[in-house]
């Protein structure tokens, strides 16, 4: 699998986990979509201000599954999207040496 071919799955990945944690929240705990939203992002990237929480014991079953999930998405996710963007410069710079080193070809 090409490199831009696995960011897209990266950011695909993400995107969804963070619209299926968006519509799950706004569900479950009546929130408006913007508290949905922002509930999804601040608890997949560990940040959890803990202005919004789950209040039914329904919601805190499922926000555990959440994390635990979201995590290793977004971690997952974010390695790819960084590898393969290190990759790119990596190839990049050591075509640029070679050609500084022994010329271009033509």
């Amino acid at each position: 699998m090409k490199t831009y071919s696995k960011i897209l799955v990266a950011v695909s990945a993400l995107f969804t986990w963070i619209v299926i944690g968006t519509l799950l929240f706004h569900r479950l705990e009546a929130w408006s979509w913007v508290q949905a939203f922002y509930f999804s992002v601040a608890t997949i990237t560990t940040v959890g201000y803990g202005d919004l929480y789950p209040t039914t014991d329904l919601s805190r079953i499922l926000v555990s599954f959440y994390i635990l999930s979201g995590v290793s998405i977004s971690l997952v996710s974010l390695t790819v999207i960084g590898s393969g963007l290190l990759a790119k410069h990596e190839k990049d710079f050591l075509q640029r040496a070679k050609n500084s080193l022994f010329g271009k070809k033509k």
